[in-house]
């Protein structure tokens, strides 16, 4: 495998004219500093609509795009709006505020959608395209039309006729019909801009990276539509959850809002609902990150009473999906979250089918560990989105660790002044063959940068943004020597 580095960085972080990081001009600008910087890899966080806590992790749905990322310029570069009507948000802004920026967005899609609807003759035959493409996009705009119907709450919430309407289609959809279309509209241009996005990251050699959990949550569409094909009844009560065992960590174990596959069921069908979710996701990244890879080697079954500590381990789907899941798409570049204890199978799997598995350097932020060297086929990160950066750690070490780790470092021939730059410089010379640097530890951005705090839902999480380009292309300079001198650039490029 080539040697090559990445960034992680979500899109909602990159720097925008209305108040989140989205599909417009500034993205494409992003993808030409990290390109002139050397990196092959943007990783981003998914981007589907999402429940009101704004986790990219809890998706009503992996298929369809949140209309929050639509760029509005490029709207008004369509022809469905004035540019003189353009206005900004926030532009300037260090973080993301989401209800501010739906709110602000919003009439601008529906003038927008009037001025489509106008001139739907010119729209036609692209979009009928695309709805003949997005297989799932029937399925979604029910469920969205049905979320709105009932306070943007999930299906479980719904009442019964509504529950079961994949099974009976009991209600009528008759009164509904321009509100369908306005969801199916909205589809059509963020698919449309995203396309745009990357076939311009395609054209510049930067892979687009892309997390695809192997569970889906329980309020999803996927779930709703597909009941059979979960260890769920048409009520939506859960039978079974996805969760964890007590561990060091977890003394009572965990339970996740994710119901257990059927897998006797998906088996027999050749887990073709699970396998589509690749395929989709494959359409605009070339790189994938599989989350819970472990999934594929075993999985801990929790009771309906919701207690880990009842659960089981069963066997997971193992190599037989893997195979599939390459055999559909050759060409993807396939990485693991597959952090804590793993069993041989597992790695057996990984190694079989060249997947690299993940190394995050803070989480070996001591000598000893640190002098253990990177497996080749592996992906060095150097912080994580769940975990503080690099300097926010750094400043709770105590004075000794400190001096210890800056000895290892200078040790090795690494005398630069800032933490971060001596983890970044370490993990990009390291064996692996990826590495991948968030862009706060890049920065040295201290806890004002971190993404997410799962054990404090009250922080601001999920909204740390750039506020602009006149910082951080600087700092790429300075990396982009490091990649050379590690032999993650090509002599010609």
């Amino acid at each position: 495998m080539e040697r090559q580095a990445g960034v992680l960085l979500p899109l909602f972080s990159v720097p925008g004219n209305q108040g989140i990081g989205d599909l417009g001009q500034k993205t494409l600008m992003m993808i030409d500093e990290l390109t002139n910087a050397g990196f092959k890899i943007w990783s981003t966080l998914p981007i589907n609509p999402v429940q009101k806590d704004n986790s990219p992790y809890s998706a009503v749905t992996a298929y369809a795009g949140d209309p929050i990322y639509i760029n509005i310029d490029r709207l008004a570069e369509m022809g469905l709006l004035t540019q003189s009507s353009v206005i900004n948000c926030n532009k300037f802004k260090n973080n993301v505020d989401y209800d501010t920026v739906r709110n602000f967005k919003e009439p601008f899609f529906q003038r927008a959608f009037k001025m489509f609807r106008k001139n739907y003759k010119k729209w036609k035959a692209e979009f009928d395209e695309f709805k003949r493409e997005a297989f799932w996009l029937n399925d979604w705009t029910v469920y969205e039309l049905f979320r709105s119907l009932n306070d943007k709450k999930g299906w479980t919430e719904w009442p019964l006729e509504y529950q079961i309407f994949p099974e009976k289609q009991g209600i009528s959809l008759k009164d509904h019909v321009e509100q369908v279309f306005y969801i199916q509209f909205l589809q059509f241009i963020f698919y449309k801009q995203l396309d745009e996005v990357t076939a311009y990251a395609r054209d510049k050699g930067l892979r687009l990276m892309q997390d695809v959990p192997f569970y889906v949550n329980i309020d999803s569409m996927e779930v709703w539509s597909r009941k059979r094909e979960f260890m769920v009844q048409a009520d939506g009560k859960v039978v079974q959850y996805a969760g964890c065992p007590p561990d060091h960590y977890h003394p009572h174990g965990q339970v996740w809002d994710q119901p257990m596959y059927n897998f006797d069921y998906i088996k027999d069908e050749q887990y073709v609902s699970l396998r589509n979710r690749f395929i989709w996701t494959a359409r605009n990244f070339d790189a994938i990150r599989i989350v819970h890879f472990k999934g594929f080697d075993t999985i801990w079954k929790v009771p309906e009473d919701r207690n880990p500590e009842h659960g089981s381990w069963s066997q997971g789907p193992g190599r037989g999906l893997m195979e599939l899941i390459k055999n559909d798409l050759p060409d993807v570049l396939f990485t693991a979250e597959d952090q804590g204890e793993m069993r041989p199978s597992l790695k057996e799997i990984e190694k079989d089918f060249s997947i690299p598995v993940m190394d995050v350097l803070q989480y070996r932020m001591e000598t000893k560990l640190l002098k253990k060297p990177a497996l080749p086929l592996s992906v060095v990160y150097t912080t994580f989105y769940d975990t503080p950066t690099l300097e926010q750690d750094y400043a709770g070490f105590t004075n000794n660790r400190k001096i210890a780790l800056r000895r290892f470092f200078k040790k090795r021939e690494y005398d630069h002044r800032p933490f971060h730059d001596l983890v970044c410089h370490f993990a990009i010379n390291s064996e692996a063959d990826i590495v991948m640097l968030a862009m706060q530890d890049i920065l040295g951005i201290k806890e004002a940068g971190r993404i997410n705090d799962p054990e404090n839902p009250e922080a601001d999480n999920w909204t740390w943004k750039l506020k602009d380009f006149k910082t951080f292309p600087d700092e790429l300079k300075k990396i982009s020597e490091w990649l050379k001198e590690a032999g993650r650039i090509r002599s010609a490029e």
